[in-house]
């Protein structure tokens, strides 16, 4: 089971930190991505995190501007959004994907755990 938070209203050039709460076990074997979701589009990768390794990947959209973390102590992942942009509005969930290969780690149907989602909404 996983729940998101940390989402809200922020103006452009702001920061926001998404947490994802796990209750699973052996979380750390379990690679953590966070996806994103506006209305009328598909969800989309954002970031991902392996277990072990903590080996990060993200995608282009987001290179630069947002950073990955996991406490396999805590069982948590969190997303830190900076230089928030208009086009970052969408519905953020977490979720976790355990053996996916690396080629397939941006792929939303790797992914077997989802959080509910939270809301980010970044004005111009």
């Amino acid at each position: 089971q996983l729940q998101a938070s940390g989402g809200g209203l922020v103006q452009a050039g702001g920061s926001l930190r998404l947490s994802c709460a796990a209750s699973a076990r052996a979380f750390r074997t379990y690679t953590m991505g966070w996806f994103r979701q506006s209305p009328g589009k598909e969800r989309e990768f954002v970031a991902t995190i392996r277990g072990n390794s903590g080996h990060t990947y993200y995608a282009d959209s987001v290179k630069g501007r947002f950073t990955i973390s996991r406490d396999n102590a805590e069982n948590t992942v969190d997303l830190q959004m900076n230089s928030l942009k208009p086009e970052d509005t969408a519905v953020y969930y977490c979720a976790a994907a355990y053996g996916v290969i690396l080629s397939q780690i941006r792929i939303v149907q790797q992914y077997d755990h989802w959080g509910q989602g939270t809301q980010v909404t970044v004005s111009s």
